[in-house]
């Protein structure tokens, strides 16, 4: 004698089979969204980060170009780091100040200059302190950026 199991409608899914395979298609759809709803998180924060970091390479463009106006004798040491400044902030999709320098710089000239060697020094720390928390590309040219400017807070502080 032989065993047989039907379904009650006869042929067809049962309902537990549909619940399931639905419950399935709701699971997948769901995290699938939260992927891409992450993605686009890591995306926006990643502009963000790029955004802040060309502010900042703006505003030392600012501080040199107010160090540059207030003691033209420095002009010829700091050209080359302003010219520098100005590269990384094009590398993260800033500009050049177009209006002249709202800022003031010390009447002093080392104070300036150490003034500035202050400014590249912060940044610089904000730069590699960002690091960890941005893209591989990303965070290679904040680390380029970052040493760039330890560089140049070092060369300001050296007596010429």
């Amino acid at each position: 004698m032989a065993l047989t199991t039907t379904t009650r409608a006869g042929t067809g899914p049962r309902r537990r089979t549909l619940l399931a395979g639905g419950a399935a298609v709701l699971l997948a759809g769901c995290s699938g969204g939260r992927q891409d709803g992450a993605a686009d998180e890591r995306a926006r924060a990643e502009e963000r980060l790029r955004a802040r970091a060309g502010r900042d390479s703006t505003a030392l463009l600012a501080a040199y170009d107010a160090t540059i106006a207030a003691h033209a004798g420095l002009a010829g040491r700091l050209r080359p780091l302003r010219a520098e400044v100005a590269r990384h902030a094009e590398a993260f999709g800033s500009s050049a100040p177009s209006a002249p320098p709202s800022s003031s710089a010390p009447r002093d000239a080392k104070a300036a200059l150490a003034a500035l060697a202050d400014a590249e020094r912060r940044t610089a720390d904000d730069r590699a302190a960002a690091l960890g928390s941005a893209s591989p590309e990303l965070a290679r040219l904040l680390a380029s950026v970052a040493a760039a400017g330890a560089a140049h807070a070092y060369l300001l502080g050296v007596e010429a």
